[in-house]
């Protein structure tokens, strides 16, 4: 497994494959781990998931140009990224308890309530573009809770899995709970459907979630899944429209535009699209393109040079159905996967960049006449995932966020992940939700308990 810096196209390490007899031993390791692990109070697991938070703060340098190197995150953006994951960490440290009481129920019995129970062995197939925070947003809950976890990471993206074992590791965490297996996707079903394996989660492509839900589905296992998004953020006419613009220019290039959850879709009243579109313009231009490593750069390169190619085939093919370019839109010479902020403007039905999710800092700007149309195309699509709203007056904000087919919606922000928020899409975003007390819920049996 190779991993190669997506700005020079130089090999940054090479990982051997984990055989599956290898494999099978560190799924039946994580379950004895877990037996001992889901026994253990509250305040022991809290210890290790507070000292993997202080690890993940001394080491958040490291980390970050480890990211740089693999997949291209620029370096104050993975340094962010390693500090939010100490939060996520602290965060259910603090609340995993609370989040997980017995529920009291009233009922003819002398006493009836829920407790929570932890599964077991969890699989987490995550992808390369957060590599840092798409697993701890798991694991952090997961561990809390009692369970085990074992991690099929993007395979451009090893080290960094590598990293993560090693630093829980470091925190305390009993070894082989928690373990990256080095294998290709082609393998991934044959651990879903392990014995020992309880369930799954996997944040990814569509194709990818719908091939290990099937996988699980045939064995009884329950999984979640974090897609796709083609998130619409919606400017209605008495938008303050320089909020409006600062704050979609900032969404649309959150890690160089590669984020599920990045603005893509600008659904703009017509009474307000070109003072919108030339301050959106101004503020995608003024970001910096460039070595990931140079704390100056915005936008990065893209993660693979595959990826680039397909963003820019995307473009190509909405001007040739009609769309035109404000901005960028043409591969930059010289090497690296890089592509610049690009922002197409009449973006219509039918067009790619209109239909299909652009994984990259590429912004499709699309006119509509009104509250109602504005939702009506926001609503147009197979994702559901994030979606924002701007405008003056906050209650209107919040009425047509009510509207809006998605798992998050934000009034006048940009829409992000926090770990005291439920966080996960609808429709050909996948389902379930991670972080908050739903999320670490997720993975674990509800059990009735009634005396007579």
């Amino acid at each position: 497994m190779e991993s190669i810096n997506p700005a020079t196209g130089e090999l940054v390490a090479e990982h051997r494959e984990h055989p599956p007899e290898l494999v099978e031993g560190f799924v039946e390791i994580a379950d004895e781990r877990f037996r001992d692990w889901s026994r253990l109070g509250f305040d022991a697991r809290g210890e290790v998931l507070n000292a993997a938070g202080d690890l993940l703060e001394e080491r958040s340098e490291e980390l970050a140009v480890l990211m740089a190197l693999e997949m291209g995150k620029p370096v104050t953006i993975g340094e962010s990224e390693a500090l939010k994951c100490a939060w996520v960490c602290r965060h259910y440290a603090a609340h995993a308890e609370a989040y997980l009481l017995d529920i009291g129920i009233a009922t003819e019995a002398s006493r009836s309530y829920v407790v929570h129970e932890p599964l077991g062995v969890i699989l987490a197939v995550m992808p390369w573009n957060f590599p840092l925070w798409q697993v701890f947003r798991f694991a952090a809950p997961a561990l809390m809770a009692g369970n085990a976890g074992l991690l099929k990471h993007a395979s451009n993206v090893s080290g960094c899995a590598l990293a993560i074992e090693d630093l829980f590791l470091g925190a305390g965490l009993p070894e082989g709970l928690f373990r990256a297996l080095l294998i290709p996707s082609s393998r991934v079903e044959a651990v879903v459907t392990h014995p020992l394996v309880r369930a799954a989660t996997l944040t990814g492509s569509g194709p990818a979630g719908a091939a290990v839900a099937a996988a699980a589905g045939k064995h009884l296992k329950k999984t979640v899944l974090e897609l796709g998004g083609s998130d619409p953020y919606l400017i209605l006419a008495d938008a303050d429209l320089d909020v409006a613009a600062t704050t979609c220019a900032d969404s649309r290039l959150i890690n160089s535009g590669q984020s599920c959850i990045a603005a893509k879709r600008f659904i703009v009243d017509r009474s307000v699209r070109d003072d919108f579109t030339e301050k959106l313009v101004a503020g995608m231009a003024s970001k910096q393109m460039g070595d990931p490593l140079d704390p100056e750069t915005v936008i990065g390169p893209q993660a693979r040079w595959d990826l680039r190619d397909d963003l820019h085939r995307q473009v190509a093919e909405s001007v040739r159905a009609g769309a035109e370019i404000a901005l960028g839109g043409e591969i930059p010479p010289g090497p690296g996967a890089y592509y610049p902020a690009t922002v197409l403007t009449g973006v219509v039905k039918g067009m790619p960049a209109y239909e299909e999710e652009m994984f990259g800092p590429v912004a499709a700007v699309i006119e509509v006449d009104g509250e109602d149309d504005a939702v009506a195309v926001a609503n147009d699509s197979d994702f559901g995932l994030g979606a924002a709203v701007f405008t003056r007056d906050s209650d209107r904000g919040e009425a047509v966020a009510r509207r809006i087919e998605a798992g998050s919606v934000f009034v006048n922000a940009l829409v992000a992940s926090d770990p005291r928020l439920p966080f996960g899409g609808i429709k050909q975003s996948g389902y379930g939700r991670e972080l908050a007390d739903l999320g670490i819920k997720e993975f674990m049996n509800a059990k009735t308990v009634v005396v007579a």
